[in-house]
């Protein structure tokens, strides 16, 4: 075992926390944790820490909250903590080469794709929607590029037909940190070297957009199948039946052929509608001022709604 190292983290979401969750309990010292603001959430929009944030308060570690890393300050306030290492999960901060400089071994970064393949801001989303067998972490040493850095190792796992977003970040947010300890015990000990990535087979999970999540019924159904799940939970699928919000957040593919957007059948099976090429199921859906329920249950209380013949996405839903 080699000596225990002085690690400063860097993370926001709660795929970061769970890996600041691992460092605490490894015997590293992590002597400090840099985070994005507090931003607005919720009804009330009031002012909320990130998970990185609460995580690193309920075990007295001093927390940086800088909006930029660009400013001189900002950078002597890193130096002056003299770390070994810094470890960056889903930080959200470009960090400039002054930066990466600092601590004694460099800046290592896990990542949620096996790059070089989805380089960027929303590789879990991406990796589902392309319809990618596989996805992973990558635990790389950071550079200027964006998630251009030598790789130090990989853990991987398959995409079900099943995953959704939700699911697959679930999963890789249990692969990331035993990664991470593992490439940090490798740096300390001088046995890991990075392995340069390939950028001719680099792909860019573009930031995902909520104007995405409207769907275009003239899209095959196997692609929108594939939409429907990569947007669950965030920012969810959604149409119009009849003029009002209908948000998608289950799907599988089905036999018929229509005009696209058309409900061919209403059962409790699910809703059948049709697409460009092929039909989609739905399974699961909310209305306007409902919960998302079951198909089954709104058929039951609503059948009314889901008559033969009518086309989703017609209207415009109300504003």
């Amino acid at each position: 075992m080699t000596e225990p190292l002085r690690i400063v983290f860097a993370g926001t979401p709660e795929f970061a926390a769970e890996h600041l969750k691992a460092l605490l309990d490894s015997p590293h010292q992590i002597i400090a944790v840099y985070t994005q603001p507090d931003r607005p959430a919720g009804r009330g929009q009031k002012l909320m820490p990130s998970p990185v944030k609460q995580l690193a308060a309920q075990h007295d570690i001093p927390v940086m909250q800088p909006p930029t890393l660009r400013d001189a300050a900002a950078q002597e306030a890193l130096a002056a903590l003299n770390p070994d290492l810094l470890v960056v999960v889903a930080y959200g901060l470009i960090l400039p080469q002054v930066v990466l400089d600092i601590p004694r071994l460099g800046c290592i970064n896990s990542h949620a794709s096996l790059l070089p393949r989805w380089r960027g801001a929303a590789p879990i989303q991406r990796a589902v929607q392309a319809g990618d067998a596989e996805s992973g972490v990558t635990v790389m040493r950071m550079e200027l590029g964006l998630d251009t850095g030598p790789m130090l190792l990989k853990a991987v796992t398959p995409i079900t037909a099943e995953d959704t977003g939700g699911t697959l970040h679930d999963r890789l947010a249990e692969l990331g940190p035993p990664a991470v300890l593992q490439a940090i015990a490798g740096l300390a000990d001088g046995t890991l070297v990075g392995e340069v990535q390939d950028d001719s087979l680099a792909t860019y999970a573009h930031k995902l957009n909520k104007d995405e999540a409207r769907i275009d019924w003239s899209r095959p159904a196997d692609e929108l199948e594939r939409l429907v799940r990569a947007f669950n939970p965030w920012p969810i699928c959604h149409s119009t039946l009849n003029g009002e919000a209908l948000k998608v957040l289950a799907a599988s593919l089905a036999e018929g052929q229509g005009a696209p957007g058309e409900i061919l059948e209403a059962s409790k099976d699910g809703l059948i509608v049709a697409c460009g090429d092929g039909a989609l199921r739905l399974t699961r859906l909310q209305l306007p001022g409902g919960k998302p329920l079951n198909f089954t249950d709104l058929f039951n209380s609503r059948r009314e709604k889901f008559a033969i013949g009518t086309v989703l996405g017609h209207q415009e839903a109300a504003q």
